[in-house]
């Protein structure tokens, strides 16, 4: 490796309102090296890769690319630099080809008209040289989340980038397409690239990283090589403390039941479908991506309709596609896409946190502003939401207070059954034992929760029965003495079949 780094940051400041996101922040990516970039929710992650890409800038501290200073001007300066952000929620144009996206308002031209023949030349071969397999002709809607980041990447590698940065690029994936992500990363690493490396799965940081840079309250925390790293170590610098149980589990008394589920089925999606829940009782829906289990959940919530099957709630028989009277007897729904389905972005806390309650709130024909503060702060206190205002954008938070805001908003209704899809994704491992412990204490007060997750030690830390689906069916049902990983993989994937 180079004795000068590829990129070297220190003493990294920067504050937005007068609230501090960065104190004195540092990290350095030598070429061909993974660099793992931890820390909680708001430790400061964001706020630096903004900086990097030329989307913000420091208030002090330095920046130093081949050595030399680096200021960018903006996202295309960065570009021209050599550094590429891969975001988790990737943006391309979807009436676009791929090959199209790739080569956005850089076409290769012949004369004054755009060479289509060398663009989709130059396309083909980034994808042999990813290892991939994507037709540049094809138009980008539709293509799933992974092949969406293939194109990114391709994107990146299309302009030269040296330096590239990942932000959680496998929250959204299948086990087989983490797999393709991790050779691809082998590849960038092996052709010279810096990679930073942004994720809350710890398990990936020790497979793919050479170097883990742990972040805490704007600060660095620590630097070190991922050889003289443990798990438990990782976890303390990134949280300050010890944290023997992420997933706290109370023992709670299972009352009567809640939910009743027979038969259901969705034409092409999900078949005969059957599953109960009581209360004081979480249950887990377990499958790879893919299986159904959000399609099933959505259709239990009345989100989506059904061809056939019934569910009953609390006695009563619910027709299909009717989320109103779900929610009037106490149904409830926190779902997998918080920022497209579970929240409005540019909302304020207050009234994201107190949207699903304002009947409660009226005074005459009037809904009283202080009973929608009060109620919000409330909450926000009791699931310890950080944030600069109660009435900021929902949109200022980090990932994981904007769950908590969704909770919140669903946890004021006084629900009965409360339905989870993936409660933590991309949450660090701090906000996601305190997520765990707010659906705890609401389980211990009788709630019913049913809780579709992706994370297998999440699964069997906090359910009590898990059913596991396949190809649009529950093909095994397990109590929580008798589950383990290999069990409910087994299951997933068929392999016994």
């Amino acid at each position: 490796m180079s004795e000068v780094p590829l990129l070297a940051v220190s003493a990294a400041a920067k504050a937005f309102g007068g609230v501090p996101a960065l104190r004195g922040a540092s990290l350095v990516v030598r070429s061909g090296q993974v660099v793992g970039l931890l820390g909680e929710n708001g430790a400061g992650k964001s706020t630096l890769v903004k900086s990097l890409a030329g989307i913000s800038t420091l208030d002090t501290g330095t920046m130093l690319l081949d050595g030399q200073p680096y200021e960018p001007s903006g996202p295309r300066d960065a570009e021209a630099r050599g550094i590429a952000v891969i975001y988790q929620e990737p943006s391309l144009f979807p009436d676009l080809t791929i090959a199209e996206n790739i080569f956005v308002g850089r076409q290769p031209m012949s004369g004054r008209r755009v060479d289509w023949a060398t663009m989709r030349d130059e396309a083909t071969r980034l994808f042999e040289q990813l290892g991939v397999r994507l037709a540049p002709d094809r138009t980008a809607r539709g293509l799933s989340i992974a092949d969406q980041q293939l194109v990114e990447i391709a994107k990146a590698l299309s302009s030269e980038a040296r330096l590239i940065i990942m932000d959680e690029p496998t929250a959204a994936l299948s086990a087989s397409e983490v797999a393709r992500l991790t050779g691809i990363v082998e590849r960038l690493r092996a052709g010279g690239a810096g990679i930073v490396f942004i994720t809350h799965r710890l398990d990936e940081v020790f497979e793919i990283c050479d170097r883990v840079t742990i972040m805490r309250d704007g600060r660095t925390m620590s630097d070190r090589a991922i050889s003289d790293l443990s798990v438990a170590e990782v976890i303390r610098d990134m949280v300050g403390r010890d944290l023997s149980d992420l997933y706290p589990k109370t023992t709670t008394a299972i009352g009567a039941e809640m939910l009743r589920v027979e038969g259901l089925t969705h034409a092409g999606t999900f078949r005969d479908v059957s599953l109960v829940v009581h209360e004081g009782e979480i249950v887990a829906l377990a499958g790879l991506v893919g299986a159904g289990r959000s399609e099933v959940v959505e259709a239990i919530f009345g989100l989506r309709p059904y061809d056939d099957g019934s569910v009953v709630f609390r006695g009563t028989a619910l027709r299909s596609g009717d989320t109103a009277s779900r929610i009037r007897l106490g149904m409830a729904m926190v779902p997998e896409d918080r920022r497209q389905q579970g929240l409005f972005m540019t909302a304020s806390i207050v009234r994201n946190a107190t949207i699903a309650v304002l009947d409660r709130m009226r005074r005459l024909l009037m809904v009283s502003g202080r009973a929608q503060r009060d109620a919000a702060t409330d909450w926000a206190q009791r699931l310890n939401v950080k944030h600069a205002s109660i009435d900021a954008p929902v949109q200022s938070l980090s990932g994981g207070n904007q769950q908590k805001v969704v909770l919140a908003k669903w946890l004021m209704t006084d629900p009965k059954l409360l339905i989870v899809d993936e409660p933590t994704r991309g949450i660090d491992v701090g906000t996601k034992s305190e997520v765990h412990r707010l659906i705890g204490e609401a389980v211990a007060g009788g709630l019913a929760v049913l809780m579709v997750s992706s994370e297998l030690p999440e699964v069997l830390g906090v359910a009590d029965r898990v059913y596991v689906m396949r190809e649009g069916r529950i093909v095994e049902e397990l109590a929580r003495e008798t589950a383990n990983q290999e069990l409910i993989m087994t299951a997933a994937t068929g392999a016994a079949s």
